[in-house]
């Protein structure tokens, strides 16, 4: 078993974006500029964000944080989401989520400037990624990705399974695993909650990648010796350590690893990728803006 060790990648790819940025400002080019859009309080949130800016700081870019409480309607978020749109030093932005009920989600991805969405929601930007067309690629399947090519893990031929079909995980990934390139060129399978005997997949699968949110869900008699194991899930958990809970993949991680022949901890695998290939993407944004 080893490890795929997301911050060690994420480390090396925020020092790649680094140099990237210190050699455009050397040319008297202003630098990349990234903006999150907060919504209310949720913890969960805040933390993620704060992450963002951290991020931001380490290699070079700007940032900017708009905070709206939570009680904000769908108008005055469109609203600020326009100004976002036209401002033009700003190279791109999300609007962080979940957002509150009174929100229709879809109506405010929809709202983003696709050539601002370094998020990679909009449906052209979503439109694009199944049509093989260059385009930004959802942050979390992006980072998965990445990290697939960087330790040379082996797709071409392999059967991959993927469990979980959300539009921000599963159902990208199970695009993205099928494509015509490094990494691709798999045979895919798509599970989800509804899938009968969901085991029977999973065991024959050279690459399991699980974004189901259910703590401990993949286990070691459901994958086939030498797996590839790829856990998205992150679910706090309560517990007696001093913090009063853990942070729990989809994957019982401690039988798994003896099977797997490379898998990612949680945390510590896919989260700072992702983080990591939301700044490559707005980098990307840059140079399409900075000629």
């Amino acid at each position: 078993m080893q490890i795929l060790d997301g911050i060690k990648l994420a480390k090396e790819i925020k020092q790649e974006i680094k140099s990237s940025v210190e050699e455009a400002v050397s040319q008297g080019k202003r630098p990349p500029h990234l903006a999150a859009v907060l919504v209310g309080n949720d913890g969960a949130s805040q933390t993620y964000v704060n992450n963002k800016i951290k991020d931001c700081e380490f290699v070079g870019f700007k940032s900017s944080l708009v905070k709206l409480p939570n009680t904000v309607s769908q108008t005055e978020l469109i609203e600020e989401i326009e100004k976002l749109n036209n401002q033009e030093d700003l190279d791109g932005f999300i609007v962080q989520l979940p957002l509150p009920s009174q929100i229709d989600q879809e109506e405010i991805i929809e709202a983003i400037d696709p050539k601002k969405d370094v998020d990679g929601f909009h449906p052209e930007n979503f439109g694009k990624m199944a049509l093989d067309m260059s385009t930004f690629l959802p942050a979390t399947p992006f980072g998965i990705l990445e990290m697939l090519e960087r330790y040379e893990i082996p797709t071409k031929g392999k059967h991959a399974v993927i469990i979980g079909r959300s539009r921000i995980v599963g159902r990208p990934m199970s695009i993205l695993m099928g494509r015509k390139d490094f990494p691709g060129n798999s045979t895919v399978t798509l599970t989800h909650s509804n899938t009968e005997n969901l085991a029977e997949y999973t065991q024959h699968a050279d690459i399991v990648i699980t974004a189901l949110g259910v703590p401990g869900f993949l286990k070691a008699d459901m994958i086939k010796e030498g797996a590839v194991v790829i856990d998205v899930g992150i679910t706090r958990v309560d517990d007696d350590s001093e913090k009063g809970y853990s942070l729990v993949g989809d994957v019982d991680f401690e039988n798994v690893k003896n099977k797997a022949s490379w898998i990612t901890p949680v945390p510590g695998g896919v989260g700072p990728m992702t983080r990591a290939m939301l700044l490559k993407n707005t980098l990307l944004a840059y140079k399409s803006n900075i000629r």
